[in-house]
């Protein structure tokens, strides 16, 4: 491998290492749930995802082709990690009251959760409206 491979590699698993680092200190000292959110799904999906592709790129510069595996990890966890944090924060805006209540106006007849809808509008057919024929 060469130098230049090498300082990728080792910079990709340091920047890894401090954002994983960050994300867990952020998941223990945060103090409530919402801001817990923030540790593991941005900090920590960035440092693993560094780690796996320092770890694609090892394995591409030893001479052990190109894995992509790591990419596709890589590629699940930046989708996954985003939508799973925004349903655990939905869950815990309808669960609970505190939260929920702090929370500013939305604007529309319905609030923040999203298992409330709004009243349907009335539509009027045809027939209502004069325009149809009735029967």
């Amino acid at each position: 491998m060469t130098v230049i491979g090498e300082l990728i590699v080792s910079a990709l698993l340091l920047v890894g290492t401090v954002f994983l680092l960050v994300g867990s200190i952020g998941l223990t000292k945060l103090p409530d749930l919402m801001r817990r959110l923030h540790g593991p799904t941005k900090a920590t999906t960035l440092g693993v995802g560094a780690t796996l592709i320092a770890s694609m790129l090892y394995f591409a510069f030893i001479g052990g082709g190109l894995s992509l595996h790591e990419l596709l990890i890589t590629l699940f966890l930046f989708l996954t990690a985003p939508v799973s944090a925004y349903m655990l924060a939905k869950a815990h805006i309808l669960r609970s009251t505190p939260t929920r209540d702090a929370l500013p106006p939305t604007g529309e007849p319905v609030g923040w959760a999203t298992l409330h809808r709004a009243a349907p509008a009335t539509r009027t057919t045809h027939t209502e409206a004069g325009t149809g024929s009735t029967p």
